[in-house]
């Protein structure tokens, strides 16, 4: 038999009274010797924290490097800026974001089936061996991105997560066109919606589970995966081990993992997470005023156009008459990056960036520029990107969620 190695349930181990306690190695080791942790998690010294607003403690968690913890139960895991100096995102340092927090801790990969049913003429129950030796395999660099990225920069402040700008990677991924799978389904021609659900579950029954769904044609198109490999690996097991919906040019809430039951549906699916969670304002800038919210909103689908800078960081203390190798990302849904522009000046005055060569559709692209700062103080830097339609970063935005930010990047830089 086969398994995973992550076996011990961290999140339960929490729940039962480690909280806000430091979980030391002579803890854990003494759980190796009882067969209760496998030697190859890596269990360190962590600080479990409950506080929900501030990126302020590290941990690492298993399969993972040193990380920003925003909440525990379920985690939620934020990526370190300087990781982004790096086209690819690292699996160990990949952002991590669940929503049920009853994980799946242990899974026989030898059993696993992903299980397809509803309007098919052939409902299937797939192992890893089928998945990887009946379909041609398919592969594609994309970023993934939460839709809450950067919800802590909102003014005024909204509820949910305080993610700053880590809760985003940039990867290759692997697996299989979801379109064959259907196809080996027997996919019927009036199917409207499929559903995707995980194997992650609630702690109460009356909390509906996490699914979400796509419209049959964005089903069937050419670029949706189901992926088994994440940078030539396995899927980390935080990361949604051992398959995970790939949608590329789209907000990771979509990119369901530990991805167990696809369902074709002949109606338009309305559950929770698709027709009360995760909307937003109905405009072309997805914004609402505080005081005048939205009466129309629509799901959360595609990346919105934004850029941030990775170099400096706004702590970060710049010398005067020295040149400063300015650089950062710019990303959308994968219509393209035309320009990014950087002032120096809050605002008042921009010039254009050096943009690398594209590295893949729906991946990130870097921007680069050197900046000599004249006189010493406090300096107000902003960066924007201009997509290939013309359309640039506003200036403002705000909506009651924190989703899809795009408003224009500013940090505040001294420089000696």
């Amino acid at each position: 038999m086969t398994t995973a190695t992550f076996i011990l349930d961290l999140w339960s181990l929490l729940s039962l009274g480690l909280r806000n306690t430091t979980i030391t190695i002579s803890f854990l080791l003494g759980l190796v010797c009882f067969g209760l942790v496998s030697c190859g998690d890596n269990p360190v010294t962590t600080t479990a924290a409950t506080d929900t607003t501030a990126l302020t403690d590290m941990v690492q968690y298993p399969q993972k490097g040193s990380m920003h913890l925003l909440t525990d139960r379920p985690p939620q895991l934020e990526t370190p800026l300087e990781i982004f100096k790096k086209d690819i995102t690292p699996n160990e340092y990949f952002f991590v974001r669940w929503h049920m927090p009853q994980l799946v801790s242990r899974i026989d990969i030898d059993t696993f089936r992903l299980r397809i049913g509803g309007a098919v003429s052939i409902p299937l129950a797939l192992s890893m061996q089928e998945l990887r030796t009946r379909f041609a395999p398919d592969s594609v660099m994309a970023l993934a991105i939460c839709a809450g990225n950067s919800r802590s920069t909102f003014n005024p402040k909204v509820p949910g997560s305080q993610w700053k700008n880590g809760a985003m990677g940039n990867a290759w991924w692997k697996g299989v066109k979801l379109r064959d799978v259907l196809a080996m389904a027997g996919i019927r021609k009036n199917a409207v919606d499929i559903t995707f659900t995980g194997m992650d579950k609630p702690v109460l029954s009356s909390v509906p589970a996490f699914v979400k769904s796509l419209s049959a044609a964005h089903a069937l198109s050419d670029e949706v995966l189901i992926a088994y490999e994440m940078n030539g690996e396995p899927i980390p097991m935080l990361n949604g081990y051992p398959l995970k919906l790939v949608v590329p040019g789209w907000y990771a809430s979509y990119w369901v993992g530990a991805l167990g039951n696809i369902d074709v549906l002949t109606h338009k699916y309305e559950g929770y997470w698709m027709t009360k969670a995760y909307r937003i304002a109905n405009n072309d800038q997805l914004t609402e005023k505080p005081d005048s919210l939205a009466k129309e909103t629509k799901p959360v689908t595609n990346i919105n156009l934004h850029s941030i800078f990775v170099v400096p960081k706004h702590t970060d203390t710049v010398v005067a008459g020295k040149v400063c190798a300015m650089q950062g990302l710019a990303f959308n849904d994968g219509s393209g990056i035309k320009q990014v522009e950087i002032s120096t000046d809050d605002g008042k005055t921009w010039i254009p960036a050096t943009l690398d060569a594209p590295i893949g559709k729906y991946a990130w692209q870097r921007w680069r520029c050197n900046w000599t700062p004249t006189r010493k103080g406090k300096h107000q830097l902003c960066v924007r990107a201009t997509d290939s339609k013309g359309n640039t970063q506003p200036d403002k935005q705000w909506n009651r969620s924190g989703y899809a930010r795009g408003f224009v990047e500013h940090i505040s830089i001294l420089v000696q």
